[in-house]
């Protein structure tokens, strides 16, 4: 079982890594602050916001149900 925030942290590492990009890109391209993608990556942040979820899949080019088409999310935990 995985939690959430542990899933979604996962899979955005998952998604810049399949196009060889850090963490620093969603900062620079999409206007993420620093401080949120190192809070997000690093499970600080317990309830991630929708507007988040939607500003991280817009620099990334992808839509939100790509985002969560993935196995991380089959077994959610609280």
């Amino acid at each position: 079982m995985i939690k959430l925030n542990e899933a979604i942290a996962k899979r955005t590492s998952e998604l810049l890594n399949e196009i060889g990009q850090k963490p620093y890109y969603l900062f620079k391209k999409g206007g993420v602050p620093r401080s949120t993608i190192s809070n997000l990556l690093s499970c600080q942040i317990k309830n991630v916001s929708s507007g988040l979820l939607y500003q991280i899949c817009s620099t990334l080019d992808i839509k939100l149900k790509d985002f969560f088409d993935s196995p991380l999310f089959d077994e959610i935990s609280d």
